[in-house]
């Protein structure tokens, strides 16, 4: 890049800016869907993770999400306080810590249940749209190494 095109670089010329800002904007999207749960956005894919194979070590939430151990630590432990989750140390290796979901947990699956139709509709994508955009964005995610 030459001097000239550095200095009219903007933050709306950069792919990088577009995809926080976002990431910003799903938080936003996501707050009044989640905050009559009790739910923070961390939590909710944590939850989501339980939902499809519980239970499951933390290492494996952590890998799912793409996040270190350290990471989800302290939210299986919100979710453990607010009577979401129970954690026990695995029988056969007890360095593993096997998350579960407690009645009350697997219940709020039911009462996030519309969570994605209302992510989905403010998109203003259609579904097929919204497949393919995602199709783009785990091939971005390959080729950074992430998920």
């Amino acid at each position: 890049m030459t001097d000239d095109e550095t200095s009219c670089l903007t933050p709306e010329d950069m792919l990088c800016f577009d995809v926080y800002a976002l990431a910003q904007a799903f938080g936003r999207l996501y707050k009044p869907l989640l905050d009559p749960l009790g739910l923070t956005y961390p939590q909710y894919l944590v939850l989501v993770v339980l939902w499809s194979e519980a239970p499951v070590t933390v290492g494996r939430i952590a890998a799912r999400l793409g996040l270190e151990t350290s990471t989800v630590t302290p939210l299986l432990k919100r979710l453990e306080a607010a009577g979401l989750v129970t954690r026990r140390r695995s029988a056969s290796d007890e360095r593993r810590v096997e998350i579960g979901l407690t009645p009350r947990g697997g219940a709020m699956r039911v009462e996030a249940a519309h969570i994605p139709a209302c992510v989905e509709e403010a998109t203003g994508l259609t579904s097929g749209e919204i497949a393919h955009l995602r199709g783009q964005l785990t091939d971005l995610r390959r080729a950074f190494g992430a998920l």
